[in-house]
């Protein structure tokens, strides 16, 4: 076994003490900040094509949040990173991304940024991805190897990490 702290018979977690939701919280309230101290151009958010596409975003990120939140459901697993998983989620939209819930809270935030009308936020987008690519799902990850062993190891290579 492993020598990791977090593995202690029966109490193994992701360690991801944050909950990641408030990384894409805190990641918008920085582009805003932003954009008050340095001022991008956000006037191509103000056209009928951003009007349009922002409530097209949002409905595509809560139809696969609102499924990744009822596998987890239906299924009795938790959402707080600091407590063992009771499942590997593998049907359902986890059939096509093995994080849609973080997906859907990317999609989310992009629609937020059309809503908001703020360069900065799009902006952000790589460096939010990059965080919870190495803070959350990497975490996530290892613990779901140590968790499910070679179920994971199957579903890891049939299943995308995003898309």
């Amino acid at each position: 076994m492993e020598n990791n702290s977090l593995h202690i018979a029966g109490r193994d977690h992701a360690g991801v003490f944050l909950p990641p939701p408030m990384i894409y919280v805190a990641t918008f309230f920085l582009s805003i900040g932003l954009q008050r101290v340095v001022p991008l151009p956000s006037g191509w958010l103000d056209t009928g094509t951003a009007h349009a596409m922002r409530w097209g975003i949002v409905a595509v990120g809560l139809l696969l949040l609102l499924s990744a939140l009822w596998r987890f459901a239906i299924s009795r697993n938790t959402l707080i990173t600091v407590k063992p998983a009771k499942s590997l989620q593998t049907t359902g939209v986890y059939a096509f991304t093995r994080n849609p819930m973080y997906l859907a809270l990317l999609i989310i935030f992009t629609a937020i940024a059309f809503f908001k009308g703020n360069s900065w936020t799009f902006l952000m987008i790589a460096p939010l991805m990059f965080v919870v690519q190495t803070y959350v799902i990497r975490k996530e990850e290892q613990y779901l190897q140590r968790a499910f062993g070679e179920e994971f190891s199957r579903y890891k290579s049939k299943v995308r990490r995003w898309l």
